[in-house]
């Protein structure tokens, strides 16, 4: 098959996202009592009303109702005052009452907005001379560098409730294919789920696995879910088409379904891209289905053939009364959504000075954010940026340091007390400890001389007996001053500065 960009040169890939998401840090189900949790043994969080007794009635989970309008305010939905619960009919095992609650035509949150920002080897996906959005009006706007903001729609977030786990035995990869035997969880069943939908804005693998993951940091924030993709509480189905560059009409979709990682995702998408155009470019037919990713052979295969749209014989649910939510409840929810990723970032660039990518990096996971700002408690300014740049270089390779720790190995990193490498080593030793990283440089003698009247003779002497490199310098090879700082780091034992060095050794030779 041709590669992405050989294929993107001719035909253009329309993308659009269904991304189910468990409102998992609720302590309960969406339309009972049971205890909203996973962790348990099979088949022990479960009642009439989640199996589906005759005669069980169910009760909606208002906090649950909170959670998906706080989404939908975080993704600039607009909130429907009126809406209801819908049945949903299909015939399988981890729906024992064999229809799925979930809501109709109008959801709690309909046509929102994100807006993408597309930068680095990312940015290069999308041709250059493809100018505008998914929507075919509003201009795409690249900065020099090739970066770009893609607004991309939001149809709807509706609420519904997810299924019971099955477990496939001895089938490849988990699936239903081969397995010996099928069990079934019902403690999943019930889990209060919000599934949003994009518009077909999408336009490349790349902007589906940003999109995601933008998805996956605000609900985060929101406090709604861990949004853990390993462990099923978010999951996406990705639709894709093709059609000829310059064309409108819409090309036959196929589906993936159930993608649980971003790089899943990524390659999913991109395999099917080139796979469409070859069976196009051949003179094939592309038809409706759903297909899965097999990651270890890197490829997708099909699941079912969707000949016509499926028939759910959806109707209202006679259980459960019509939704009118007030103003009163949606500022109540509104109140709730706490700094969101994007804004928390520009204000990192702004009161701190960090690099966008930085910012963005700190911003975008909410604990990371609440132990950096713990981390900047009593720190002088001139080492915040130290702290960032260990937040986003160092700490992410330790798993139980205290921001004081991170607090005190900034600062001596800003006063050039230790150098980077020494970092590593200090973190290393505080690692999961109480230990004061100030205190570790200087049982172990790793405080660096900074006094330049002491580094002076070193560098004299270096200088001195290493006259072949003194004579390149003056011949042109500056890079030789990093040959005499490790001179003067090896005559010091590693005790003096090295930019301190880096500094003496030029005054001197250019004097």
């Amino acid at each position: 098959m041709k590669k992405l960009a050989e294929v993107l040169k001719d035909w253009e890939a329309v993308i659009g996202l269904e991304v189910h998401t468990e409102l998992t840090t609720l302590e309960t189900k969406m339309f009972c009592n049971c205890k909203n949790t996973h962790d348990d043994p099979p088949n022990t969080n479960v009642c009439p009303v989640c199996l589906g007794m005759p005669g069980a009635l169910p009760v909606p989970n208002r906090a649950a109702i909170q959670s998906i309008v706080m989404a939908g305010l975080a993704t600039n939905c607009q909130i429907m005052r009126h809406s209801m619960f819908y049945r949903k009919h299909y015939f399988y095992p981890d729906m024992a009452k064999n229809f799925q609650t979930t809501q109709g035509p109008v959801a709690f949150c309909m046509h929102g907005h994100l807006d993408l920002e597309v930068s680095g080897e990312g940015a290069a996906e999308r041709p250059a001379w493809e100018d505008v959005a998914g929507d075919g009006e509003t201009p795409i706007s690249r900065e020099k560098d090739g970066s770009y903001v893609a607004p991309i729609r939001i149809l709807r977030i509706h609420m519904e409730e997810d299924a019971a786990k099955m477990v496939h035995v001895g089938g490849e990869e988990g699936r239903i294919t081969a397995a010996t035997e099928s069990l079934i969880d019902y403690n999943r069943c019930g889990t209060p789920l919000i599934e949003l939908v994009t518009e077909p804005d999408l336009r490349t693998p790349e902007e589906a696995r940003l999109f995601m993951e933008k998805l996956q940091q605000t609900f985060k924030t929101l406090g709604i879910s861990d949004c853990s993709l390993e462990n099923g509480s978010m999951r996406c189905d990705g639709n894709i088409s093709l059609r000829r560059r310059g064309e409108t009409r819409l090309g036959t979709k196929t589906e993936m379904k159930n993608i649980n990682s971003f790089k899943s995702l990524h390659d999913a998408l991109e395999y099917e891209i080139c796979r469409q155009a070859e069976v196009l470019e051949e003179g094939g037919i592309i038809y409706q289905e759903t297909r899965h990713w097999e990651p270890s052979r890197r490829r997708t295969v099909v699941m079912r053939v969707k000949e016509t749209a499926d028939d759910y014989r959806l109707f209202p649910d006679p259980d459960l009364a019509p939704f009118d939510l007030t103003d009163d409840f949606i500022e109540e929810a509104r109140e709730k959504i706490p700094e969101l990723p994007d804004a928390k970032r520009d204000r990192y660039m702004h009161d701190y000075g960090l690099k966008r990518a930085d910012a963005a990096q700190l911003a975008g996971d909410p604990a990371v954010a609440a132990f950096f700002e713990e981390a900047l408690e009593g720190a002088p300014a001139k080492a915040v940026a130290t702290i960032a740049n260990v937040m986003v270089n160092l700490a992410p390779s330790f798993d139980a340091l205290t921001p004081a720790q991170v607090r005190s190995i900034s600062g001596l990193l800003a006063e050039d007390a230790i150098t980077f490498a020494q970092a590593r080593e200090v973190l290393e030793a505080v690692n999961g400890t109480d230990k004061d990283p100030e205190r570790v440089v200087d049982e172990r003698g790793m405080r660096q001389v900074t006094d330049t009247a002491a580094l002076e003779p070193i560098v004299d002497e270096v200088l001195a007996r290493c006259t072949d490199q003194v004579q390149q310098y003056y011949d042109g090879n500056k890079k030789v001053v990093g040959y005499l700082v490790g001179q003067c780091m090896k005559a010091s034992r590693g005790t003096g500065n090295p930019k301190l060095f880096n500094k003496l050794l030029t005054a001197r030779l250019e004097g």
